[in-house]
């Protein structure tokens, strides 16, 4: 039996185009609107979008407490695929997400992954629901 970092797995379906998703995930307006719960505030949105080029958010929580997220993009396929970096903290532990994003009859499939086993085991079921409830409000987000 082997010792498998732990990971997220998301698929999830929009009534949007696969350019629309892509654009949501690289446009820093669109990003600060859905990236986040409504009980967040997400702010200074940066996005050099390049591969090797960095992106910083940074989140205020209803409690006034800050989250500095950043990375980079390590691939950049639009509109199709998109991979970066993930911290939401000081130093060089960075998760890896991977957005796939495939056209289907009526809208969008985004199979969604974070790895890096950086983050606690347990904190990974967290994180899970923090996604799910950002791609709700992305699902809000986009035109359909």
């Amino acid at each position: 039996m082997t010792n498998r970092a732990p990971e997220i797995s998301i698929t999830r379906t929009f009534n949007a185009s696969p350019k629309s998703v892509f654009e949501a995930w690289t446009d820093p307006t669109a990003f600060g609107r859905w990236f986040g719960t409504e009980a967040t505030t997400v702010e200074d949105v940066s996005m050099d979008l390049r591969v090797g080029g960095a992106w910083s958010a940074r989140m205020i929580l209803d409690d006034g407490t800050e989250i500095g997220w950043h990375g980079s993009y390590l691939e950049l396929e639009a509109p199709r695929r998109l991979v970066l970096s993930l911290s939401d903290r000081p130093g060089d532990q960075f998760e890896r997400v991977t957005v796939d994003l495939k056209e289907i009859d009526g809208g969008t499939e985004m199979t969604f992954t974070q790895t890096g086993g950086n983050v606690p085991p347990e904190n990974y079921a967290q994180a899970e629901a923090g996604w799910q409830s950002f791609f709700d409000d992305l699902s809000k987000e986009l035109p359909h």
